[in-house]
């Protein structure tokens, strides 16, 4: 098997530590994100193989699963409780940020069933499927939001959230993955 298209495990955090969980996690969609970028020149010159169809399943199963588990914690815990620790004119900073983030939440969907549906057909056999741009666009538009989160995000996130609070998004996010 070519091992080129199948990412590494990647870094891991626990539900006690939610902050690293999800800084984890933008490590493991990078690491997605680069099968991506692989893949289309993968295709061109070996066509829809064994290995390409596994990619692109591995790369549909992640960002299906783990990509949706990742921006609920973001929208549905750490955003609320952000917000939550701010009063007076730092959380409309705070607001621009949870919206403007969100937001990219919904163009990344948008884009990332565009590149699902292109992957199902590699899944399928179909080599001429993924378009390059499609792919790039996907990338750029998560390089852009890791960027963001990474270094605006989360360390006010550590800074301003209690050790109770942090304690709260770690239950919230074990208990959506049902652990």
């Amino acid at each position: 098997m070519d091992n080129s298209l199948l990412p590494g495990s990647g870094a891991s955090a626990g539900f006690d530590a939610p902050l690293d969980m999800l800084s984890a996690c933008h490590e493991r969609i990078e690491k997605q994100c680069a099968t991506l970028r692989r893949l289309p020149a993968h295709l061109a010159e070996h066509g829809a193989d064994a290995d390409a169809r596994q990619a692109a399943a591995n790369v549909m199963r992640y960002f299906d699963t783990a990509g949706r588990n990742h921006h609920a914690d973001e929208e549905c815990d750490l955003f609320p409780a952000l917000l939550e620790s701010m009063a007076g004119s730092d959380a409309v900073c705070l607001r621009d940020i949870t919206a403007a983030l969100t937001h990219d939440h919904r163009e990344l969907d948008r884009a990332w069933r565009t590149v699902r549906e292109q992957l199902e057909s590699v899944t399928r056999g179909d080599a001429s499927a993924l378009d390059a741009a499609a792919v790039d666009d996907l990338i750029s538009r998560h390089a852009r939001h890791i960027a963001r989160e990474e270094d605006e995000l989360l360390p006010m996130a550590q800074r301003l959230l209690s050790a109770d609070q942090l304690q709260a998004i770690g239950r919230a996010m074990r208990a959506r993955r049902g652990v």
